[in-house]
């Protein structure tokens, strides 16, 4: 029996082997601009650069990039399919340009967080994925991280801001203007606007929703001629990446993308946004990614 598993894992490991050496990894190399390392037990090409352009210090420390600050993008299967998975480390002015920079060119943007706390600058973590040849992953990845040096080359120091002026004088949205975009009757409060649109799952047994907090939510302050909205998505796996698109394309910024449970069916992710604008056309931009996902079909509550 020990013979057999034996032979079982030279086997495996073999395969794996035969896989790495379908990758081209010199193109690789020459794609992304890195040197990248072979793991032949596993059949993994992984290129990997610190962030080293910018000192991050976090609670007063300043963190060398050997402990977590490195942007690595990793490639499996053969040349002409291959399975590309990734960790990209940037700072607030570059998460959105460099997010879409990422859709644009067919990766799919899946995570997106922080890993400390009291970092200056911030420090978020922006994960990519895609599966196509090895040529187009690498070209993709490649387009990535040059828009991290585009930025970077026009300012070395982190924006800490949007770039607008602060919101000035009281709130005053029109609901009527918002709840004819969505169908619903916002929520009201000191001239704000809030819209709630549930998605329905189970977990552990149970049917959960809107006030449980399995919820896609929009809320509205400013004028309505100068209005900013915030919120969060509830999407199924299926619809991140439709929604992320259907956001980023109407210029609204993408804050986070992580999960708010576990052991729920469907899987549900969420993603918070910030957008800046008139509120009527900011309520447009919601209301796109919510039909083309689907959100405001039959499978939801409001």
């Amino acid at each position: 029996m020990k013979r057999i598993v034996f032979i079982g894992v030279i086997l495996l490991e073999a395969v794996f082997v035969a896989i790495a050496g379908d990758l081209k990894t010199a193109g690789i190399d020459e794609l992304t601009g890195l040197k990248g390392k072979m793991n032949e037990k596993e059949g993994v090409y992984k290129v990997t650069f610190p962030r080293a352009d910018v000192p991050v210090i976090v609670d007063g420390w300043t963190m060398p990039p050997f402990m977590g600050l490195g942007t690595w993008a990793a490639f499996t299967g053969s040349n002409e399919k291959a399975l590309m998975m990734g960790d990209t480390v940037l700072f607030e002015d570059e998460v959105n340009p460099v997010m879409s920079a990422a859709l644009d060119n067919g990766l799919s943007v899946t995570a997106l967080h922080n890993h400390f706390l009291f970092d200056q600058p911030k420090v978020y973590f922006m994960h990519i994925e895609g599966q196509d040849s090895v040529e187009k992953l690498a070209s993709s990845v490649r387009k990535v991280y040059d828009k991290i040096k585009e930025i970077r080359a026009a300012d070395p120091k982190p924006k800490n801001t949007f770039g607008q002026k602060p919101l000035s004088g009281k709130n005053s949205i029109t609901p009527a203007l918002l709840n004819e975009i969505f169908g619903i009757q916002g929520d009201v409060k000191d001239g704000m606007v809030k819209f709630s649109i549930g998605h329905k799952a189970k977990m552990h047994g149970f049917d959960i929703g809107n006030d449980i907090g399995v919820n896609t939510w929009a809320a509205f302050a400013g004028t309505d001629e100068d209005a900013v909205v915030d919120g969060d998505f509830a999407v199924e796996e299926d619809q991140l990446q439709t929604a992320l698109k259907s956001l980023r394309r109407s210029g609204i910024n993408i804050v986070a993308i992580h999960s708010h449970m576990t052991h729920e069916n469907p899987r549900i992710l969420f993603f918070h946004y910030w957008g800046r604008g008139k509120a009527k056309e900011l309520g447009r931009s919601i209301q796109d990614a919510l039909m083309i996902t689907g959100l405001l079909g039959v499978t939801t509550e409001t």
